[in-house]
């Protein structure tokens, strides 16, 4: 790694820390400060405008757009900064993280105005219809059309695991629209409006109560001509980009929610006892080195991007990066199951928690029927899932990256 701070970032680190001590709550940055339920509706509502305010959200973006046109590696500090204070650094992930940057990347000048200044303003909420009942990790198979109507594409199928659908007002979505293509030659990246009819979204209950997946069926849906991005039958270079934004993580900041978990688990284990187990102590050691590895392959990464100096090791981590951490987490999720014992899957004596970092989707909710921590474990089990399959990401790795023979195909079974 050939990597060092210049000033200029430094000093804009001092910048970001002095907003964050004048903009979030009182007592934010005291030991055990935590917000109660209507404090903390009142803060995840009023936040994206303070965030906008300053200029934060998308920072990276160009100034056209809304952004600061930040560099490489102000935009590091700025993520470095907001982590270290456990403050929020976006208004609306499918919006600013997925769909604005490829909107940025491939969309029409037009579009630009259109949707990103709203995204970057949280005025609007997004969902990813990719999934289909049958078209997963096969998703060059999917079904959804979009045929032309005058002015208008109608949209006919289904889509499924739809994260946020109910909430949403556009849905960044795939649908064939040349079928006498190719399966991957004649698919469009379409913005569809979903407060219209001929959407109707189902929410599909999971094993803790919740239901923030969905399905989503469309029954002669529009939306507009020039609503498509990247043009015409190009959508699956144009969704790969977006999976690209889906799969990545901050370099130098993405692993610290599994350091906080690990200190959690540790402390756990040393209060109950389970830290004099051999097994256990050793699944926590792995766990602290794995955390290692991948906060010095962040920094591998930044440094080759930084400096210019590609290589094969350095594209493999980029393409291996989501896959590892992924499993990673879930065998740690096993591990904290092991330290808390039986009694942390049952609703009634679960640790509760509320440090537990922000993958357990518990905190805040009210009636939530499972602890933070039994939610970070359920979150876990679809991490390998979303963004590519693990299984999938050793396909790419292997066929593109190393040039390895293609999987086999299987003949279907007559």
């Amino acid at each position: 790694m050939d990597l060092t701070y210049p000033p200029e970032a430094e000093a804009f680190r001092k910048e970001i820390r002095a907003w964050l001590e004048e903009n979030l709550p009182e007592g934010w940055f005291e030991p055990g400060f935590e917000l109660g339920a209507e404090e903390k509706k009142a803060f995840n509502e009023a936040w994206p405008a303070k965030l906008y305010g300053g200029g934060w959200i998308c920072a990276s973006w160009p100034a056209e757009y809304g952004g600061k046109g930040l560099s490489t590696m102000e935009n590091v500090v700025l993520a470095e900064e907001f982590a270290r204070a456990k403050a929020p650094l976006r208004a609306d992930f499918f919006g600013d993280t997925l769909v604005g940057p490829t909107i940025l990347e491939w969309g029409t000048e037009e579009q630009k105005q259109q949707f990103l200044p709203k995204i970057l303003k949280g005025e609007m909420a997004w969902c990813q219809g990719f999934s289909e009942p049958d078209s997963g990790s096969d998703l060059a198979s999917l079904k959804t059309t979009a045929v032309l109507d005058g002015d208008e594409w109608v949209i006919h199928g289904q889509k499924v695991w739809t994260t946020q659908a109910q909430f949403a007002d556009y849905c960044f979505l795939l649908a064939r629209t040349d079928p006498e293509a190719k399966k991957h030659a004649g698919i469009s990246y379409l913005l569809v409006p979903m407060k219209q009819p001929g959407i109707e979204v189902r929410g599909i209950t999971q094993p803790d109560g919740t239901a923030e997946f969905n399905e989503v069926f469309f029954d002669g849906a529009r939306c507009p001509k020039e609503n498509i991005v990247g043009g015409l039958n190009n959508g699956w270079k144009v969704a790969n980009s977006t999976l690209t934004h889906e799969r990545g993580m901050s370099a130098t900041t993405g692993y610290r929610r599994f350091e906080q978990e690990l200190q959690i688990m540790v402390a756990e284990a040393k209060r109950n006892g389970r830290i004099d187990d051999p097994v256990i102590r050793q699944g926590l050691a792995r766990y602290h080195s794995k955390i290692q590895i991948l906060r010095i392959n962040g920094l591998r990464s930044l440094s080759a991007t930084v400096t210019g100096k590609k290589d094969l090791g350095v594209t493999v981590l980029g393409v291996t990066n989501k896959m590892f951490w992924s499993e990673m987490h879930r065998d740690a999720m096993e591990l904290a199951l092991d330290i808390l014992g039986p009694g942390s899957m049952l609703v009634d004596t679960q640790p509760g928690s509320g440090a537990w970092p922000a993958t357990a989707r518990a905190k805040g909710r009210e009636g939530y029927p499972t602890s933070p921590m039994m939610s970070a474990f359920f979150f876990s089990r679809s991490e390998t899932i979303w963004g590519g399959t693990a299984e999938i990401q050793r396909n790419i790795v292997g066929e593109r990256v190393l040039g390895l023979p293609r999987e086999p195909k299987v003949e279907p079974s007559k």
